[in-house]
């Protein structure tokens, strides 16, 4: 073996047997934060809100602005405590708490009539850095079926910070989060029916999540959820189903021209075709740009106002 080809083989043993190791991975969690939630600047600075200031329950809003306002939550999840705080005021969410345990990470929004747990993911922008939320391997859940023991030691590090935080809550119960947020969000809001929290949640809404368990573990979450797939964001389409996963939740699908659009799964395929070779010439690869926070935002913002009547 040439010295290069030996090299090269040492980094790849090197990925797939230190990839999924916590501390490591997690030290470098606020660089692939930063990657993919938008920009660096959003970290420190407030970030603009396109959804208007709330003025009564979240309910009230129209499902796509509904939509709107969780894809922001889950971007700003990815934020520094302050900035969020600041940012979130301008849409009307008056309390904010960040709760962390270990390297798990999640705000909770709060104002007079909702309550939102935004939990933060990581997307990293290589092949490489993608394998940090890919350890296939299952566990027994807490309720039924098997869940990614990648994702469960998350929220096992989380729980019982936030169900601390939840416990006293009277007000309607939300979860958002953006690709492992977006994971730990589906766990968080399963063990709710299992905890002393008084209010079940409202409803789930997933921005490029990965898929969570098994057949048995999907099925048995009854729970409104909203799963929103950019096209050909590759998250999305791990752990493969060969390992015995499975999505749940209702499809919110982002078209290759950045549109919501309701499609059967063949014309899914072909769409997806469409969006890698508009991505090949644009010069970007389509399975890693589409996972950007900022592109879910995006077409969900052009999708209301292509729908939008005239003034």
């Amino acid at each position: 073996m040439s010295f290069k080809n030996h090299t090269l083989f040492n980094k790849t043993r090197f990925l797939s047997n230190d990839i999924f190791n916590k501390s490591r991975w997690r030290a470098h969690r606020p660089v692939f934060a930063q990657r993919f939630a938008g920009r660096c600047h959003d970290e420190i600075y407030p970030m603009k809100f396109f959804s208007p200031p709330l003025s009564g329950p979240i309910s009230r809003l129209a499902p796509l602005n509904r939509s709107l306002l969780f894809a922001e939550l889950a971007r700003l999840a990815y934020s520094e405590e302050a900035s969020a705080a600041a940012s979130v005021a301008s849409v009307n969410l008056t309390e904010t708490l960040f709760v962390e345990h270990d390297g798990a990470q999640a705000y909770v929004f709060r104002n007079d009539y909702d309550c939102i747990v935004a939990c933060r993911g990581t997307e990293p922008s290589e092949l490489n850095d993608l394998k940090a939320d890919v350890d296939a391997t299952s566990v027994l859940s807490e309720t039924v079926g098997r869940v990614h023991r990648g994702f469960k030691q998350e929220v096992d590090d989380l729980w019982p910070s936030l169900e601390q935080q939840l416990v006293h809550n009277d007000k309607t119960l939300w979860f958002t989060g953006h690709s492992l947020g977006g994971a730990m969000a589906t766990i968080c809001a399963g063990r709710c029916f299992l905890s002393h929290i008084p209010s079940s949640p409202k409803a789930l809404y997933t921005f490029g999540s990965p898929r969570v368990g098994n057949k048995r573990y999907v099925q048995h979450i009854d729970l409104h959820h909203y799963r929103w797939v950019n096209n050909n964001d590759i998250v999305t389409r791990v752990p493969p189903t060969w390992f015995g996963y499975r999505h749940t939740g209702e499809v919110m699908y982002l078209d290759s021209n950045g549109r919501h659009r309701q499609m059967s799964p063949v014309a899914r395929a072909r769409d997806r075709w469409r969006g890698f070779w508009k991505g090949l010439r644009q010069g970007q690869i389509d399975h890693l740009a589409d996972h950007r926070m900022t592109e879910y935002i995006d077409g969900i913002r052009a999708t209301i106002e292509e729908i939008k009547p005239p003034a």
